[in-house]
């Protein structure tokens, strides 16, 4: 009796110092980008961004269909899944990282942070190591993410007769999720 007595108080004990970690998810996320060079508008957004974060780690991915990017010009929609993108070959683009400062939000209160996420951005089969600026907004226990940044078109393999003409050479990426 005793040692099921010592043994329910360990395990207690442990459970107690153990923090839960909470699991943020959408699949309702917005991704747009612009990379526009010359006179005609080269932007697009998806809708769909899938992404997940764990508060206590700061682990955070992100992941979209390439098909999902919609254009104004469906001309233009057509040639970025098929000459540039090549959405059938490569049908999907990631960032699987970490928010630096993760450990320093309080997510059971209220609150505005600017942060920092590290890790990897695939696109067209090509990853990159990227640092991302953004904010984390805590509100009503609702927690949300925008982040702002620039890629180099090229870095990721993407080439084309237009890059750096009418597609300029850096495509501007805003991410804007909402978790559930």
């Amino acid at each position: 009796m005793k040692r099921i007595l010592l043994s329910f108080l360990i395990l207690a004990l442990s459970a107690s110092a153990i923090q839960a970690q909470k699991l943020f998810a959408t699949k309702k996320g917005q991704l747009k980008f612009n990379a526009t060079g010359g006179v005609e508008a080269i932007a697009a957004v998806n809708n769909q961004v899938d992404s997940k974060m764990v508060d206590k780690t700061g682990q955070i991915v992100f992941s979209v269909l390439i098909k999902g990017f919609k254009f104004d010009n469906q001309l233009m929609e057509d040639h970025f899944n098929e000459n540039y993108l090549e959405s059938t070959k490569f049908p999907k683009a990631d960032f699987k990282g970490f928010i630096l400062n993760a450990a320093s939000i309080d997510f059971s209160k209220d609150g505005k942070h600017n942060i920092t996420a590290e890790g990897t951005l695939t696109i067209h089969n090509v990853a990159q190591k990227v640092s991302v600026p953004g904010t984390l907004t805590i509100a009503d226990g609702k927690l949300s993410v925008m982040a702002s940044f620039k890629i180099k078109i090229k870095d990721y393999g993407v080439t084309g007769l237009y890059i750096g003409d009418k597609i300029a050479p850096d495509a501007e990426i805003v991410l804007n999720c909402k978790y559930d």
